[in-house]
């Protein structure tokens, strides 16, 4: 009835967005090594927005690459909260265009 189990069964044939903040409340990470939560689906998410950056996923390589800063984030900002490790795009751009 809700609709996740039906995005997340064929993530091959769906792209799922996880739009969010970047960090919890006291500046906890979100983003993690490793879901700490039951999950839903495994290895269905295409790319993850947040308040600071944007991530594309690459599901079948178990990799994530930043694409997107929002304006006036560094690279250090980011890195400095999330918890999970991830590549930098070599054509990193703006969010905002």
């Amino acid at each position: 009835m809700g609709g996740a189990m039906d995005l997340v069964s064929n993530p091959e044939g769906t792209k799922v967005i996880v739009l969010m903040d970047h960090v919890a409340k006291g500046g906890k990470h979100k983003i993690l090594k490793s879901c700490e939560l039951p999950l839903t689906g495994k290895a269905c998410v295409s790319m993850i927005i947040t308040d600071i950056c944007v991530f594309e996923i690459d599901r079948h390589a178990g990799k994530m690459t930043l694409i997107e800063l929002a304006e006036g984030v560094t690279l250090d900002e980011v890195r400095s909260k999330t918890g999970a490790d991830y590549d930098v795009s070599p054509n990193l751009r703006s969010m905002d265009g």
